[in-house]
């Protein structure tokens, strides 16, 4: 009978990685290690009376099992699929191919004063430590600039680790010990001095720091409106596209809740569950138009912090931005106004789960901007929209 299967986050997925690669120590959920496996509340319960779970990639490829609850991780392939994947060695193989260099760690482009640093010591292997949100770069990205340095240097090769953060220095650092002595193996390690970042970098390298640090006026941008039934977020929205398409600067893409349910979602319900799943599909479409630099701009209700907090994170790993518009009218306003009559409805119980009404709704604390339409045109009220995205440096736009 087979085991349940899960697509863990790209952190857990690193973690994993690294402890079947034998650079980390199992179990995972061991008491007080940040090494770490969340299960969806179905999975976890199939997997405790199963007694393991089978972890698979985003493509479905079985990575690895994991015994539940214990954690005792056992491999069961290796990740097929990323840019540069031929430079993921193990520390086993790292060790058998090269031997003998001393071991430099780096989480960013190396800059010219760096280089010539290193110059001096021989032999080197440049360990590019690429797990999420460890890198200042992308991961790709420092693994190219990574093999730039390294075709200046005179004898230097690069070895791509996939070291995560788990947003606590002490435990990362004292992981980022263990693999990068892991992967030396007795060989010399070089911790590069502090960097002065203003300093020069060769002119390849900074090319590729550009292109993947752009301007902010330059970078894929998500603007996620979210409020209550009737509060404007919509007009907002639409109103927010016109300006943008009328100045002509970039171009954009709607998903518009109704728009989306009819192209993206039909066949989901009301459901508090598919509302939800709607609006995870929203925020994956949006995160994939920032990756390439798009602006998308949505507007669903979203009054669950954790799935707004899901589209961030979604935007956070394509290398976007979210900026979040809390659209605050009062629900006594919203109710006022009730054009489709959904409020009349949900009070008389004819429609469940009625975000302000029978559901609740969850305000944002990470808004960037709250706006509160009530008895303002439409003009006024964008006026703030406008106005916080010239100050955050993402929009320069007429108010």
């Amino acid at each position: 009978m087979p085991v349940p299967q899960h697509s863990p986050s790209p952190r857990e997925l690193d973690d994993i990685e690294l402890i079947v690669s034998g650079a980390l120590p199992g179990p995972l959920n061991a008491p007080g290690s940040p090494l770490t496996l969340a299960l969806p509340a179905p999975i976890a319960e199939i997997a405790g009376r199963d007694g393991e779970v089978e972890i698979v990639d985003p493509e479905g490829l079985p990575l690895a099992r994991v015994t539940w609850p214990t954690g005792d991780v056992t491999g069961l392939s290796s990740p097929a699929y990323g840019p540069f994947r031929r430079l993921y060695l193990t520390p086993e193989q790292t060790r058998r191919t090269y031997v003998g260099r001393t071991v430099v760690p780096v989480t960013d482009a190396l800059t010219s004063s760096e280089i010539t640093e290193l110059g001096s010591l021989g032999p080197v292997l440049l360990l590019a430590l690429v797990g999420h949100g460890t890198p200042s770069l992308s991961p790709a990205a420092l693994l190219r600039a990574s093999l730039l340095a390294a075709d200046a240097l005179p004898d230097a090769a690069v070895v791509a680790v996939p070291l995560a953060s788990h947003d606590d220095p002490e435990a990362d650092h004292g992981l980022g010990v263990a693999v990068v002595d892991a992967y030396a193996g007795g060989d010399p390690v070089h911790a590069l001095a502090s960097a002065d970042r203003s300093d020069d970098y060769p002119e390849d390298v900074a090319a590729v720091i550009d292109r993947d640090r752009p301007a902010l006026e330059d970078q894929g941008l998500v603007i996620f409106f979210t409020g209550l039934s009737g509060s404007g977020k919509s007009t907002l929205a639409r109103a927010l596209m016109d300006r943008i398409l009328e100045q002509g600067a970039r171009t954009v893409t709607s998903l518009d809740g109704d728009v989306v349910r009819r192209n993206l979602s039909a066949g989901l319900t009301f459901s508090k569950e598919d509302r939800e799943t709607n609006i995870r599909r929203i925020g994956w479409v949006a995160a994939e138009i920032s990756r390439h630099g798009g602006l998308a701009v949505c507007s669903p209700i979203a009054p669950f912090d954790a799935t707004r907090q899901d589209v961030r994170r979604y935007v956070d790993d394509a290398g976007g931005a979210v900026f979040l518009v809390h659209v605050a009218t009062p629900l006594e306003e919203c109710e006022r106004r009730d054009r489709k009559g959904l409020y009349a409805k949900a009070r008389r119980g004819e429609i469940p789960e009625f975000t302000g009404i029978s559901s609740p709704y969850e305000e944002p604390a990470d808004a960037d901007v709250r706006v509160d339409t009530t008895g303002r045109s439409i003009d006024d009220a964008l006026g703030d929209v406008i106005e916080a995205l010239r100050d955050a440096g993402y929009l320069d736009l007429a108010r």
